[in-house]
């Protein structure tokens, strides 16, 4: 069964992992490289390389002859990233989001960065009211801390084998992309695993923080479960405004996202009010406060657990190094071919100094 798995790099230079020692060994890691393709007209091995300009323009790139031995073709090639392209839009859900919302914040040399150094800064300055304007007010200075993010890398192995590639050939069959969509989807679940499980990453002085376990997420009771008997639709309107005003006292006003676990889903399609005098449902009762943008299931989410996230870059954020890739990564003889489908994304929760985050998580 294929599993999806993270590779570190620490700041001193030790790695976890076989790609990070790879990276670790070699300086860098570049990806064309690990896509050499077969020219079925010559037979000759390419990889295509940048060679500047605009990168969605192919004029941009240009093939270069290598003497390693390729093993797939480019159309090949072209129907495995169609596949992994195909599962990374079914599978992201909060990921997906932050995408949505612009909340991405691109390293232009992922593979060659294995941390994110960020700064957040203090208060400063005080404003002062006087009439004459000369009486000078209180000056500080503001204070930076420098804070660090590791960088893994996020990938799953499979491997193709050289006479079921030579066999599909012949028939004229297209290759077969089901282990790379098996692949991709495990890196996707792997991803959002990050924003919705209480687990942690720590590596090179940093830490990857889910919405669940971050230290400055705003915690809200819930005194009874959205599914239990006896709980009302308004008593659940009363929860959800209460996570409302649990962030707005933290200086965080919306908008909101809201992320449910899977046994709430039915509940909110319940009816509103249910001596029928109304045909609205619970969902659409709670999308009418101020703020909230859209309450989106989460599968893997805790039970019994609600997260309300405002969506702004000072509150969370994708950070990319690369997005999901299709590489070739070592040869067993000549009968098989490894590969890997790796991303470098992480979700960043953040918050001030002062502890002021914009994270919700309502739970017993």
């Amino acid at each position: 069964m294929l599993k999806a798995t993270m590779d570190f790099i620490g700041q001193n230079g030790a790695a976890q992992g076989e790609m990070a020692a790879y990276m670790a060994a070699n300086g860098k890691l570049d990806v064309h490289s690990m896509r050499p393709y077969v020219d079925p007209q010559t037979g000759l091995s390419h990889i295509t390389v940048f060679t500047g300009g605009d990168p969605a323009n192919p004029k941009s790139y240009r093939a270069i002859p290598i003497q390693t031995n390729a093993t797939l073709r480019r159309d090949e090639w072209k129907l495995l990233d169609d596949a992994v392209l195909g599962i990374s839009e079914k599978r992201l859900g909060g990921v997906q989001d932050l995408i949505a919302a612009g909340l991405v914040y691109n390293i232009g040399s992922g593979m060659n960065s294995t941390v994110l150094e960020w700064h957040d800064v203090s208060d400063a300055l005080t404003a002062e009211l006087t009439m004459d304007g000369v009486t000078r007010a209180p000056g500080d200075r503001p204070v930076y801390t420098t804070n660090y993010l590791p960088l893994p890398i996020i990938h799953a192995d499979y491997e193709i084998n050289a006479r079921v590639l030579a066999a599909s050939r012949n028939m004229g069959n297209p290759l077969d992309t089901t282990l790379a969509e098996r692949a991709a989807r495990k890196v996707n679940e792997k991803l959002e695993n990050m924003l919705f499980t209480d687990i942690e990453y720590a590596f090179g002085g940093g830490t990857i923080y889910s919405y669940l376990n971050h230290p400055d997420i705003n915690a809200v009771t819930l005194a009874q479960n959205w599914d239990a008997s006896g709980k009302t639709a308004a008593e659940i309107l009363a929860d959800v405004i209460a996570m409302k005003a649990a962030s707005i006292a933290k200086f965080h006003f919306g908008p909101w996202q809201m992320y449910i676990p899977t046994a709430y889903e039915t509940v909110m399609d319940e009816d509103y009010d249910t001596a029928g005098t109304s045909t609205q449902t619970i969902r659409e009762r709670i999308m009418r406060i101020d703020g909230i943008n859209g309450i989106k299931v989460v599968d893997t989410l805790t039970a019994n657990t609600v997260v309300m996230v405002q969506m702004t870059s000072d509150v969370v954020r994708l950070v990319r190094g690369m997005g999901l890739q299709n590489v070739e990564w070592q040869t067993e003889g000549k009968m098989i071919t490894k590969y890997k489908v790796m991303t470098i994304q992480v979700p960043q929760i953040r918050s001030d100094q002062e502890g002021n985050g914009g994270v919700v998580v309502l739970s017993v």
